[in-house]
């Protein structure tokens, strides 16, 4: 399996690129994002063959088809480390801890079936620890390998950041630097991050928007010269190996939601920067029978606006809603430039010239009306994709109702992702909702909503009274240059 850009880098048939080589990285030398040269495609009989194995053993067989350079006996290793009922032990009391991502059927009544898909069983209680367990992992299986370190550099809108440092702390060989928006996560999931001791984590409160922490992470991964001599890798979504690991679970969602390959289902996914539907589309690109993949925004509808319009207009930081499900105020979807190259037909020159746009204009305009960019929002059918939002009247109405019909509580970003699947669901197509996090990181709306406290897992019941340790700075690429580079004394 050989990888190339968006932008072109390692398109030629004679250039290679291994799984191996871009796991540590992030963007491309070019700046764009790497995707194989083709998806691996999944037959019925494999699928059959999957149905009844472990979770551990299903992401051995479908990340072997990405990592071809990695050992067959040591990537088995990896999963089986990484997916135990230990790592993922925070399982409601009805559920499973060794199913890993257990289902629970919400809905089901005259051919409409609504189902939950539990992904925040791990240890931040966040759908981010499906993949970045496994990355922390395959991190040190590599640098152990090569005998080196890695500096990693990273940026949070809530979730992302504290899975990523609970991964990695303690790991040898590896640091992270992990940018947030100053005062602008949940109480619990700023303590979360905040409150890590280890030496290895340090985290920075930037004063702005989670898209101004983003960009700086572009910025630094853009001067490939200061990347090289300070080691620096990433492990925001826009590094390949996180999606992959996220794959997997659209995978064992179907096979656990049906009994036969000739059954379809749709899957609707809370998203703002693209990563987690991403994966869905990947596994639909690999032949894995989903009617429809929906979008689920929230205020910051940029996602929503493509999807209903072939408009995609990224907002301004100024434009960019502080909202209840926080790990979604996102303006500019990193993860969307890897759809836009599907979309495109692999045409690498076109999708550079749009996202050069982005940069430029802040947008572009594939609606096919009178000077736009192109006619491609007509082909977005073909993959599958719909999209809905949902705002804070919404949530609340949605947490109160599901708790009230089915006695579950649903954290903010769960209720947005309900919401919009109610939108979208047809009969004899199971709609499986993938959840986002566990109420407890998100109590002020579950209180405004409910009127009392989410019940949290053990060990998290005072997290927020722990002492935390940051730094705040502005949003300026040159001053985090100089502290990555006072950190690592290069």
């Amino acid at each position: 399996m050989q990888y190339l850009s968006t932008r072109g880098y390692a398109a030629s048939s004679d250039s290679t690129v291994s799984f191996s080589e871009i796991l540590l990285g992030g963007l491309a030398p070019d700046g764009g994002l790497y995707l194989p040269k083709s998806y691996p495609q999944v037959s019925p009989d494999e699928l059959n063959a999957w149905r009844n194995l472990s979770y551990a053993d299903l992401a051995f067989e479908v990340l072997r088809k990405f990592a071809s350079d990695i050992p067959e006996s040591d990537l088995k290793a990896i999963t089986t480390k990484t997916y135990t009922a230990e790592v993922y032990k925070n399982a409601r009391q009805d559920e499973s801890a060794l199913a890993i991502t257990p289902l629970r059927t919400l809905q089901e009544k005259d051919g409409f079936k609504l189902i939950l898909q539990a992904l925040s069983n791990g240890p931040t209680l966040a759908f981010k620890d499906m993949a970045m367990q496994l990355l922390g992992n395959l991190f040190e299986y590599a640098l152990a390998k090569n005998h080196s370190e890695l500096n990693i550099f990273g940026a949070t809108s809530g979730d992302t950041g504290s899975a990523a440092e609970y991964a990695m702390r303690g790991k040898k060989g590896i640091r992270v630097f992990m940018l947030s928006p100053h005062k602008k996560m949940s109480a619990f999931q700023t303590a979360q991050m905040f409150s890590l001791q280890d030496p290895n984590i340090i985290n920075i409160a930037v004063n702005g928007v989670f898209d101004d922490c983003q960009d700086m992470v572009k910025a630094v991964s853009n001067d490939l010269e200061f990347k090289r001599r300070q080691k620096i890798g990433t492990v925001n979504s826009i590094n390949w190996a996180r999606v992959v690991a996220q794959v997997v679970y659209y995978f064992r969602g179907y096979l656990s939601a049906t009994t036969n390959n000739d059954q379809q289902v749709s899957f609707t996914v809370p998203s703002g920067n693209f990563g987690n539907i991403c994966a869905g589309h990947i596994a639909r690109m690999m032949g894995l029978p989903i009617a429809q993949l929906v979008v689920a925004t929230n205020e910051n509808d940029v996602l929503d606006e493509f999807f209903r319009t072939g408009i995609y207009r990224v907002r301004k930081s100024a434009e960019t809603y502080h909202t209840t499900s926080p790990s979604m105020d996102i303006s500019k979807a990193s993860n969307f430039e890897r759809f836009i190259y599907d979309l495109l037909d692999g045409d690498t020159a076109r999708l550079a010239a749009l996202f050069k746009k982005v940069d430029t204009e802040g947008g572009f305009d594939l609606s096919g009306q009178a000077g736009s960019d192109g006619d491609e929002f007509k082909k977005v059918a073909q993959f599958g994709f719909v999209s809905g939002k949902s705002i804070h009247a919404d949530r609340l109405q949605t947490i109160r109702q599901v708790e009230q019909d089915y006695g579950v509580t649903v954290d903010t970003h769960t209720a947005d992702g309900i919401k919009v699947a109610r939108e979208y669901m047809q009969a004899g197509v199971t709609m499986i909702v993938l959840e986002t996090a566990l109420p407890a990181k998100f109590n002020e709306t579950i209180r405004e909503a409910l009127g009392r406290d989410a019940e949290r897992p053990a060990g998290f019941e005072n997290i927020e009274s722990l002492p935390q340790r940051f730094e705040v700075m502005d949003a300026d690429v040159s001053k985090i240059k100089a502290l990555i580079a006072a950190h690592t004394g290069l």
